[in-house]
């Protein structure tokens, strides 16, 4: 791209200026040879900024020519996408996953042909084992009933729901298109801690409302809780659900930002927040500070809302903490509706590169960790458990009931039927599909009614193969898929099923004599009263 000899770095600079100056004379003897000047000039002045300018110091070294390297650099990314990814090496999402969801989007059909990509072979390989006596495919999708004893209005959910994605973040086009795909499928749709829009009521689609730390759409002037404004929204019919999330995976412990670029006077006014400020949502709650006041603050939530099912999301952190909350249940005697489990892997939020890599726990482990938690102290049959985190596929949301979830979420997997193309520039405002951006000449791109069935027929083809799925593994519901059904290759010989992989708690074991040192050494450290550890 640029000389590595020191004597030539300066070699194309000199000779725009040398063009530049051959040009100029020709041109007082024939006029034409002035138009070059149009392309030279412009390069000439840009050599001499380089060589002046502190920022950049490759372009102080090789002007006009190392402006070339950062071409190419913003290059890179989509010309990897496109040209060398191969079929299962992309990421976030590979080129099978993202074509798997564009199929079943599109109504079509997306089987591949010749056999797996995959090294079956290859350690962590794994496999759900099938029936030799399967059973007929359900026509029904799945559902089940969320909300427990002291819930007054139990809700029928899809097993396979939009995860939480705020008006902000996403597009009004995008809303649109979730919400209404939302309607037409029977499936909820969850807000995102953006609060409730008029984008998310204009197709009436079931909503779960979704708020944070910032409170936007039930916070007072100085970002606390307004309960007076919580009721009014959470009155609403259209409303079935509210989560209070307490982390999420992309960026758990950090809290968010909407940048002050994206704020148009309509997100201002649904938020409750100033107009020219960056929106920020703290990475702590002030409504409560301890487990026990969490599940009080549950407790008058359910009465708020006149008794509609009452969670939590989080992405799983601290083994004590979630214990400790916990312990708050069995003193307080206050049972959430539901804990929606996000795993490390999962979130559509922009986020810092260690964020993303190295905080939190994964889905498989965070659910397993939640689910053997509430089995632990006896009131699994209460509490629903949802995942969120990578969740495209008939095949990832098995694993994750498997491993003890209820019901799934996702959120990118939309935004794939949407038309999300994966160019990772969400948090830019430039969002080459309409998804992720308020620049209204981007977001008209995004066709609602087209998206909507889109949205529709994602949902309704990927839990039309989770029916063959169950059904293979002689099963009839998903609920019934068990850690046991699934096998994974732990060596070149050695095969575990997943009970083995990941043993569980027999029911109120925490209440008594704990067997497995893990839990018996985190139950120990937690409190009902601090999410701090016993000292």
């Amino acid at each position: 791209m640029y000389s590595t000899e020191h004597k030539f770095r300066l070699v194309p600079f000199q000779a725009v200026i040398a063009l530049s100056i051959l040009f100029f004379l020709l041109g007082f003897f024939n006029a034409h040879f002035f138009w070059p000047l149009l392309v030279t000039l412009p390069l000439t002045a840009l050599g001499f900024y380089d060589l002046n300018q502190p920022q950049h110091s490759l372009l102080r070294n090789y002007p006009i020519i190392g402006h070339g390297r950062y071409l190419l650099e913003s290059f890179g990314p989509p010309m990897h996408q496109y040209f060398v990814e191969s079929n299962k090496s992309g990421s976030p999402f590979n080129r099978d996953q993202r074509s798997m969801v564009y199929q079943r989007a599109k109504n079509e059909a997306s089987k591949k042909a010749f056999g797996t990509e995959l090294n079956v072979y290859q350690p962590n390989y794994a496999w759900v084992n099938h029936s030799m006596a399967p059973k007929p495919k359900a026509e029904e999708l799945a559902r089940i009933t969320i909300g427990g004893p002291q819930c007054g209005k139990p809700y029928s959910a899809s097993v396979y729901n939009i995860s939480g994605m705020s008006y902000g973040a996403l597009s009004s086009n995008a809303i649109l298109a979730l919400n209404k795909g939302a309607k037409m499928g029977n499936f909820f749709h969850n807000t995102g801690e953006g609060s409730i829009s008029r984008y998310h009521r204009e197709y009436g689609g079931d909503l779960c409302w979704q708020f944070g730390s910032g409170y936007f759409g039930c916070r007072q002037k100085d970002g606390s809780f307004n309960p007076d404004l919580f009721a009014e929204q959470a009155k609403d019919d259209q409303v079935k659900m509210i989560e209070i999330k307490l982390s999420q995976g992309a960026k758990p412990g950090h809290g968010g930002i909407l940048p002050a670029g994206k704020i148009t006077p309509e997100i201002a006014e649904t938020r409750h927040i100033p107009m020219g400020e960056d929106c920020i949502s703290p990475p702590y709650h002030t409504a409560f500070s301890t487990p026990v006041e969490l599940l009080e603050f549950i407790g008058r939530l359910r009465e708020l809302s006149c008794g509609k099912p009452i969670g939590f999301k989080l992405c799983v952190g601290h083994p004590w903490e979630l214990l400790g909350v916990c312990k708050a249940m069995l003193e307080t005697e206050i049972l959430p509706d539901f804990i929606v489990v996000d795993g490390a892997e999962g979130g559509t939020g922009a986020a810092p590169l260690e964020f993303s890599d190295h905080i939190g726990m994964p889905l498989r482990e965070g659910v397993a960790f939640v689910h053997n938690a509430l089995v632990g102290i006896g009131v699994r049959d209460k509490i629903k458990i949802g995942a969120s985190g990578k969740l495209a596929s008939a095949g990832m949301i098995n694993v994750a009931m498997a491993m003890g979830a209820d019901f799934a979420n996702a959120s990118r997997a939309f935004m794939f039927a949407l038309g999300c193309i994966q160019a990772q520039i969400c948090h830019s405002n430039m969002c080459p599909v309409g998804v992720t951006t308020q620049d209204p000449k981007l977001t008209k791109a995004l066709v609602v009614t087209d998206k909507a069935q889109r949205v529709y027929n994602f949902h309704r083809n990927t839990l039309d193969t989770l029916n063959e799925f169950v059904a293979a593994a002689g099963l009839e519901h998903p609920s019934q898929l068990e850690l046991r059904h699934i096998c994974q290759r732990v060596g070149p010989t050695e095969i575990k099923t997943y009970d083995e992989i990941y043993p569980g708690l027999a029911k109120g074991e925490l209440l008594g004599e704990i067997s497995r040192p893990f839990f018996k050494k985190y139950w120990g450290l937690a409190q009902a009263d601090s999410f701090a550890p016993k000292g």
